[in-house]
């Protein structure tokens, strides 16, 4: 028997509500990244995770992922299963100085975000029951077995694959999946791409969220309040800070102005990096790590736009490279000052064994899994839906009520000529068919050469309808 250590149990709580609360963080960074009409549709998405993922991982899944090794490939269903033999008590083999339930509560939260992860590649495209079965067999074919090998004791642990917070389980997982349903899905209409993100103050707060769950993401895997939990924690706020300034001057070099949606995902993709080395190198690796991967997911856009990947989130850019990129870094900057791991060609070459099987895995059970689940019915939405959006079409409900004024053009782009751009509206099928009738007077009032003057300026204002704001990716 292990004795329970309060202070770890303690800090093990506290990172496990941390790694909850990136969740809710991400559904509002994507949410402000996305089209106004879209935004109740991916963050719902997120929320989804937390309820769905929560039953499979109680029945049978955190059994498969950290029950008894079964030939390397996944633990057994009936050891754990509906939280058998999970209690007060430490395990000898995980978290040895807090109670075993906590580990089971924490490894929860991760399997909860990583899903969310992928649905900013698909944003605006997946419709809501081709969603949740995709949901289901992901976290059980995918992100389970995954689980297992690398921290349940699985083959490529045996191998000496080593993530010490999640850069290739959740990371590299998620990423090659996304980059899966890209191409399962191909692109969104040209007209729906390249837009700006609709309320960026919102993706700020979703990226502060992140960033501030992310210690517990990365320290949490320490598994005890000691200094490995420090160094993570450090190593985390380096590598971010650093990539997101690095992001900054590449942006202002190439696109002459520095961006703030571009700035927040350079930070995302510095924190991404990190993950799983956060506790195997120095503080002085970090901010090498930190910029590499930085440069790495910026210049990856090359990629996905030399292929023609309409990634709408940048998912694979950010978490995909960069969790590669910081898997590969563990076997150039770890250290044995640190943790039991050393730097070498040996465990760089290890590491790339367990990036290249876990993200082949990932984007070919992806696949398989989309087609499967294509089979039984549409799963992407149809253009009118689109064209509606998402959140009216599938939920009956929108983000934002607006109003726009006759001849008000307060916050809309100007045209190309300078003059003042027309009021956004909604785009339902009714309005597309009135776009391609001619102008015809409405009713008699309108009809008449002078009418009512004072009432059809009345009529107009009640009939301006709801407007939207900027439209973003999705």
């Amino acid at each position: 028997m292990y004795p329970v250590d309060s202070g770890d149990t303690t800090f093990i709580v506290l990172c496990t509500a941390l790694v909850l609360l990136m969740t809710p963080g991400l559904a509002f960074f994507y949410g402000g990244m996305v089209r106004a009409k879209n935004v109740l549709t991916i963050m719902m998405q997120s929320f989804i995770s937390m309820g769905i993922i929560a039953i499979i991982w109680i029945f049978g899944g955190f059994s498969l992922a950290f029950g008894p090794d079964i030939g390397g490939l996944f633990g057994d269903i009936s050891y754990h299963f509906a939280l058998d033999k999970v209690g007060a008590m430490p395990s000898p083999l995980y978290a040895t100085t807090v109670p075993f339930i906590l580990f089971f509560a924490y490894q929860l939260m991760f399997a909860i975000i990583t899903p969310a992860l992928i649905t900013g590649a698909f944003a605006g495209r997946f419709n809501s029951r081709g969603y949740i079965q995709f949901l289901i067999l992901w976290m059980i074919l995918v992100y389970i077995p995954v689980c297992h090998w690398i921290w349940g004791g699985g083959f490529l642990s045996k191998l000496g694959v080593v993530d010490f917070a999640g850069g290739i389980v959740v990371h590299v997982s998620a990423g090659f999946s996304a980059l899966s349903t890209v191409i399962f899905f191909g692109p969104r209409r040209k007209e729906l791409r390249e837009i700006e993100p609709s309320n960026l103050p919102l993706v700020a707060v979703g990226a502060g969220l992140l960033w501030f769950g992310w210690f517990g993401f990365n320290a949490g895997g320490a598994y005890a309040g000691d200094a490995l939990a420090a160094y993570a924690f450090t190593n985390t706020t380096i590598a971010g800070s650093i990539a997101m300034t690095v992001w900054l001057i590449l942006d202002w070099h190439y696109a002459k102005r520095p961006s703030f949606s571009g700035i927040l995902v350079g930070a995302v993709a510095g924190l991404a990096t990190i993950t799983p080395c956060a506790g195997y190198v120095p503080p002085w690796a970090a901010i090498v790590i930190g910029a590499v991967g930085s440069v790495v997911c910026y210049y990856a856009k090359g990629i996905q736009s030399h292929f023609k990947f309409d990634d709408a989130l940048e998912v694979f850019r950010a978490h995909g490279m960069g969790g590669l990129t910081g898997a590969l870094l563990v076997g150039i900057f770890a250290s044995t000052a640190i943790n039991t791991v050393s730097a070498g060609f040996e465990q760089f070459f290890v590491q790339l064994l367990g990036v290249v099987v876990v993200g082949a895995y990932a984007f070919v059970l992806t696949w398989i899994i989309l087609k499967i689940i294509s089979h039984f019915g549409p799963i992407r939405v149809s253009d009118m839906e689109t064209l509606e959006g998402l959140d009216e079409a599938l939920h009956g409900e929108r983000a934002y009520e607006t109003m726009d004024l006759p001849g008000d053009t307060t916050g809309k782009p100007a045209e190309a000529d300078g003059t003042p751009a027309r009021p956004d509206r909604t785009d339902t099928e009714e309005e597309t068919r009135a776009a391609d009738q001619p102008d015809q007077p409405k009713n008699k009032e309108q009809s008449k050469p002078n009418g009512n003057k004072q009432e059809g300026d009345a009529t107009s204002a009640r009939a301006g309808g709801r407007g939207k704001t900027a439209p973003s990716v999705g």
